[in-house]
């Protein structure tokens, strides 16, 4: 201990600027992992706000949860669960059950539905269910009649207010002005019912505890009655898929108010976790290559270490306490960095709008303590790559450490095999579709860029046969020093280079893989829309709407589009799997005049209750086509079994079902929403058009330019979020890699230009040569890594978005002078002194 101790301590002296590099690829991991850490414990302590029960002790709700069970290829039953975005609701029946219990003072339900009011959204509730919150009288009274009602701002005592409801206006006094939201309008009990239009069902039930009553007693006891009486979730549900009724308190209870919190907080978790890993792994990789490279510099001083008796086991100790001492350092200051980090992460989620407004995500004091977790993580991710590098630097011999070792025969055969395996994962994809596409297009670019690092010194030398004629012939004494130099050191230059395959590979795929999707979407949407209008209306449009909207004169075509979502449970190699599809519903009618769906087989006119139209690349992985029947679960929850009348080609913009209007509609939280779309008549007004239209259906906003119509994932705004994040932070550590690695290159090519200097070479030539050589470096790595890019990436456009793959402009102009500057960085500055000085024999110029 006292020898390891001893050679650790002097080493890490001497080798201050080899150790840099560990040091920034360490603080960076725990850095990174330290904001991980805070947005994961964030997450995990997240909770929809409570906001409408906060006045109730607890609220029984639907079960917003749908469940699928399957026996995974030799392994044991297994259950999925996925949340629900649609309302579940309870049935009317429960109320009775609930007021019955002990200690239940008062069981209030409660009903919520869109309404207009005044051009704007409004929400509809009972005022019964104000208590809830509470929200109390600022002035008048309380509704006692159907036409009354209480509003939460805006008006006065005795004002009259037009209505829409479900697409019908009705006129009401408004008795009462509440303390609560605005955009609130409260009914007396009976007529809430009636606009709810959920007969025999309520949104929700809050409950109020008698004084001194504990509630989570009072939760058991409510739950004991609830299944006693055999009290379920209102409405159908898939086999297997039990829907009882939750039981909800504390924080839990803002779930009965916004339904998508739950489900964003679950992708949330999911996807900070991803990322997570992924860094722990990169940081791994790329703490040990440093650390090898830089033992890699000391194999000399590592070779009369043994020669002096030093054992492998003593050199394995002494490196791997040099790395402990690096990362306890590292690891404190980037613990110190994470929480400006989170805010930051914290700051674009809340810029981009891509949480809802519903999940609170809390950071109690305590809490801030976490990054200290990720900085002993970090700690062990040291110790790990230590471990890996001093198990070659124990055995080294000290014959190999006066020169560099060829490549092994193992190597480069391992290396032809990842490759192989890479390019035929890629071909695999061009026949795949959908997910299944893009997991062989992943896994193709992770092998083969894997495969690049092991045949980096083959990889080298090729590149030099190539480059070695033009150098030698047009850079002078420089070039032909750049060539012979490469090609002596191959494996050292397949060292340089890998970093900037990898760094070139992965973000080009990352980055090309979302614009390719995006470009592909938008075409498609762009390719859909036939309609030049479009009409909407807050509180939904009157029944009738669109036949009304199709007799105005200049209307060629007019189809109602609405938006929902279903889950598809499927298996995936055995898994079972549940997945929350966005989905439009449509009138059939006149369809293709104003939607387009691109249809392949069938005909999208038969699309009614009952039946669904499929993408075709969905259809494929799901052996459906027109006449076969497919199974679904709408938002709901309630299941859906679809005969399949037509196939179309754009679902990247459509999604990848339409189901009628009136199927999808029947099981959303709200009918409000909908929109029609209107394709005027060739050489009709448009503006005289628009004007009919706005009169043809009173309350309706026309607008004369319609957006393609496009699906997009509930979640899509959080994954771009946590996408950018994640490259970001793999973009850095695959750049501290490159210029760790070419500094510690550079670093040990010290004593080699001292030499060339005392052999006649001057500033200028040496100069010369190493920009050669970092020119180079940095065109193979550019070259090889956009190859390794393209293979995947075009297996991914044809399999997945049915295009070549694409990449802007800006971005890839970015890679180019990011790799460019940090190869330079990494190559010059660490030999600038021994350019700069003055040697024997040498003029002033050093020429």
């Amino acid at each position: 201990m006292r020898v390891t101790g001893f050679l650790a301590s002097r080493a890490a002296r001497t080798h201050r600027r080899a150790w840099a590099a560990v040091f920034a690829a360490l603080a960076l991991t725990s850095l990174l992992l330290g904001t991980l850490t805070l947005a994961l414990a964030s997450a995990g302590l997240g909770h929809p706000r409570v906001a409408r029960y906060a006045a109730a002790d607890l609220v029984v709700a639907g079960d917003q949860h749908t469940r699928f069970t399957a026996t995974p290829w030799g392994s044991e039953t297994r259950t999925v669960e996925a949340g629900l975005t649609e309302r579940v609701r309870v049935p009317e029946a429960a109320l009775g059950t609930v007021r019955k219990v002990p200690g239940v003072r008062a069981a209030v339900p409660d009903a919520v539905f869109a309404v207009g009011r005044d051009g704007r959204a409004a929400v509809g509730r009972p005022w019964a269910a104000a208590r809830l919150a509470p929200y109390g009288l600022r002035d008048g009274r309380a509704p006692l009649r159907a036409g009354e009602v209480v509003v939460g701002g805006g008006a006065r005592d005795g004002a009259r207010a037009v209505l829409r409801v479900d697409g019908a206006d009705r006129t009401y006094t408004v008795v009462g002005v509440a303390n609560g939201p605005r955009d609130a309008v409260y009914f007396t009990a009976g007529e809430a019912r009636r606009l709810a239009g959920h007969p025999g069902a309520v949104d929700a039930v809050g409950v109020v505890a008698r004084p001194g009553v504990d509630t989570e007693a009072l939760a058991a006891r409510v739950r004991a009655a609830l299944d006693a009486a055999g009290a379920r979730s209102a409405g159908p549900r898939a086999g297997g898929d039990t829907a009882g009724l939750g039981i909800l308190t504390g924080n839990a209870r803002g779930g009965a108010e916004f339904l998508d919190a739950g489900p964003a907080r679950a992708g949330l978790l999911d996807m900070l976790g991803s990322v997570a890993a992924t860094v722990v792994l990169v940081a791994l990789l790329v703490v040990a290559s440093t650390v090898v490279q830089a033992l890699r510099q000391r194999a000399p001083e590592l070779g009369l270490l043994r020669v002096v008796g030093a054992t492998p086991r003593q050199v394995r100790g002494a490196v791997g306490k040099e790395v402990g001492r690096v990362a306890v350092a590292a690891a404190l200051v980037g613990a110190v960095g994470a929480g400006p980090g989170y805010l930051a992460l914290r700051g674009v989620l809340d810029a981009r709008g891509a949480l809802p407004a519903g999940l609170e995500l809390p950071l109690p004091p305590w809490l801030w303590c976490a990054p200290l977790v990720s900085a002993a993580v970090t700690v062990l991710v040291a110790r790990l790559a230590a471990l890996i590098a001093g198990a070659g630097a124990g055995k080294l011999r000290p014959a190999e450490a006066l020169r560099e070792p060829a490549p092994g025969t193992a190597r480069k055969v391992t290396g032809l095999v990842l490759l192989l395996a890479g390019v035929s994962s890629a071909g695999t994809a061009t026949l795949q579709s959908g997910e299944a596409a893009g997991a062989a297009a992943g896994a193709a670019a992770v092998t083969m860029v894997s495969a690049c690092a092991l045949l980096g010194p083959w990889i080298a030398d090729g590149a030099l046969r190539v480059l070695g004629a033009p150098l030698r012939r047009y850079g002078g004494p420089a070039g032909y020093l750049a060539a012979a130099n490469v090609r002596a050191a191959a494996r050292r230059s397949g060292a340089a280079m890998t970093p900037v395959v990898l760094v070139t590979a992965f973000i080009g795929v990352q980055l090309s893989a979302g614009a390719t999707l995006t470009h592909a979407g938008a075409a498609q949407a762009r390719e859909a829309l036939r309609a030049g209008l479009v009409v909407r209306a807050d509180g939904g449009l009157p029944a009738g709407a669109v036949a009304r909207l199709r007799e105005v004169p200049g209307v060629r075509a007019a189809t109602e589009v609405v938006r929902g979502t279903v889950v598809l449970a499927h298996q995936d190699l055995g898994e079972p799997r549940l997945d929350r599809l966005p989905v439009l519903g449509v009138t059939a009618r006149q369809l293709t005049r104003t939607l387009d769906p691109g249809v392949r087989e069938g005909t999208v006119r038969e699309v009614r209750p009952g039946t669904v139209a499929v993408g075709a690349d969905r259809a494929r992985s799901l052996g459906v086509r027109p006449g076969s029947t497919a199974t679904l679960r709408l938002g709901d929850g309630a299941p859906a079994r679809l005969r399949v009348v037509a196939l179309y080609e754009r679902s990247l913009a459509l999604g990848d079902f339409l189901l009628s209007r009136d199927e999808l509609r029947r099981h959303r939280s709200s009918p409000d929403g909908a929109q029609v779309l209107v394709t005027a008549a060739p050489g009709a007004d448009r503006a005289a058009v628009a004007a009919a239209l706005t009169a043809a259906v009173p309350g309706a906003r026309v607008a004369t330019a319609a957006a393609p119509v496009r699906v997009t994932a509930e979640d899509q705004a959080l994954a771009a979020v946590v996408s950018a994040a994640a490259v970001s932070a793999i973009g850095g550590f695959t750049v501290i890699s490159v210029l760790s690695t070419l500094s510690l290159i550079a670093i040990g090519r010290r004593p080699e230009l001292r030499l060339l200097r005392l052999a006649g070479a001057g500033r200028r030539t040496l100069r010369r040569m190493m920009r050669l050589e970092a020119a180079a470096t940095a065109l193979t790595g550019l070259a090889v890594g956009a190859a390794v890019a393209a293979v995947p990436l075009l297996a991914f456009g044809l399999g997945v978005a049915r295009t070549v793959p694409r990449l802007p402009v800006g971005p890839a102009a970015l890679i180019v002078a990011v790799v460019a500057v940090t190869v330079a960085a990494g190559t010059l500055l660490p030999v600038r002194a021994v350019l700069r000085g003055r040697y024997p024999g040498h003029g002033a110029t050093g020429g």
